[in-house]
């Protein structure tokens, strides 16, 4: 990589990488934090619903009042959008329909876009990505969030010609917490509502890394960006370390729990009965490789790759990921080599909401991560997009 030689030509030439943000939470923060560090980089426009938190947002991550002062903040995403001194606008709303709307804007306006709404990217990717394919500007996913590092790692996979057998991520996960709840859901990180609220952490956004539905929206975004398969029958959340990820994520037919090569999947740092998993990858992203020869495989064991029993699969891990710390990569990225972090290439997967509990007449689905609580998800009846659009495979989600 060579982004930081190449930012600092920018720099040097007077010609700084300029940003604008779309929503101040927890990855955007994050995002915010790095940027006084970051020389050639800047912060032009900040838009919040609340531009007072967003600027109290800024002061908490260590800037400085004559920073924020010649940071010019909003409360209209459109005004971003339509910034003429804006290079690269970074979507961080987690609102699918605010984010579709957004990366229209910015597409049309013939700017890259950095979307971190991993939520409108997986309702509307494909489309978002060939309108910017087509007007000459970068639609990329978020550098620090798990999708785009786990696409990073296939990426790698396929150009050194190994076949990509399964890719995904790590999580905390229990079948029981598909049932928790915005309002308990703090107890199984270890925090009280009052430390989460100090750090600015979203009680329904962390209840979907929980219950199941992140990571089917994630699992979507990531086979929509790779080309990979999705379950047929949703993920399964197998308990793995990272020395076994090439046993049981390799197909059943040779021994392992995938239908086939090419899929995505979750594992989890738990046993089912709750015991740890020995040096579990709850923070991070992997990749197992499928070797194409004899020789490759003897390469594996050569150069200390954790194999499955055949040594012809392998595993590549990262075991942890910074999120919005990170989140300057794909900016510079797109704005300096004109190209993505990570990007749709088609509509594979999806992520199928189920209501946790009976749903009476009148009431609304809250979204991912929400609150109606119930024990018996799976036995849910739930739309299954493969029906009707037979390329398209399903995950449930909680």
């Amino acid at each position: 990589m060579n982004l930081s030689a190449l930012l600092h030509r920018r720099h040097e030439a007077g010609c700084p990488v300029r940003v604008a943000l779309i929503g101040a939470g927890k990855f955007g923060s994050m995002f915010l934090a790095q940027v006084p560090t970051i020389t050639g980089l800047e912060v032009a426009m900040i838009v919040d619903l609340d531009p007072e938190r967003a600027r109290e947002a800024c002061r908490t991550v260590g800037w400085d009042e004559e920073r924020i002062a010649d940071t010019r903040f909003s409360t209209d995403g459109t005004d971003a959008c339509k910034a003429g001194d804006v290079e690269v606008v970074i979507e961080a709303t987690g609102h699918p329909e605010a984010g579709i709307k957004h990366a229209l804007a910015v597409i049309e306006a013939g700017k890259h876009i950095v979307m971190v709404n991993v939520e409108a990217d997986v309702l509307a990717g494909p489309l978002l990505a060939e309108k910017a394919r087509e007007r000459g500007v970068v639609y990329s996913m978020a550098y620090g969030d798990q999708p785009a590092l786990a696409s990073e790692m296939v990426d790698w996979a396929r150009a050194a010609g190994f076949t990509v057998a399964a890719a995904g991520k790590g999580t905390k996960y229990l079948p029981a917490y598909h049932t928790v709840t915005p309002d308990d859901v703090w107890m199984h990180y270890g925090l009280t509502p009052e430390q989460a609220k100090a750090a600015g952490m979203n009680p329904q956004m962390f209840n979907s890394f929980l219950d199941g539905t992140k990571s089917a929206i994630e699992m979507a975004a990531i086979a929509n960006a790779c080309d990979l398969d999705v379950p047929e029958d949703g993920l399964r959340f197998p308990p793995c370390g990272v020395d076994d990820l090439a046993h049981i994520l390799r197909p059943r037919a040779v021994g392992g729990q995938l239908e086939r090569d090419g899929m995505v999947e979750v594992v989890s740092s738990l046993e089912r009965d709750g015991r740890p998993v020995f040096r579990d990858l709850r923070w991070g992203v992997y990749v197992v490789l499928k070797a194409p020869n004899d020789y490759a495989a003897a390469c594996f064991k050569q150069y200390g790759l954790p194999t499955d029993s055949t040594g012809r699969y392998a595993a590549m891990y990262k075991p942890f990921h910074l999120i919005g710390l990170e989140l300057s990569i794909s900016v510079l990225s797109a704005a300096l080599r004109g190209e993505p972090t990570g990007s749709c290439r088609a509509w594979r997967g999806d992520a199928v909401a189920v209501a946790k509990r009976d749903l009476r007449a009148g009431e609304n689905l809250d979204g991912e991560g929400g609150t109606p609580s119930t024990d018996d998800w799976r036995r849910r009846p739930a739309a299954r997009l493969g029906a009707c659009c037979p390329s398209v495979s399903r995950m449930e989600s909680a």
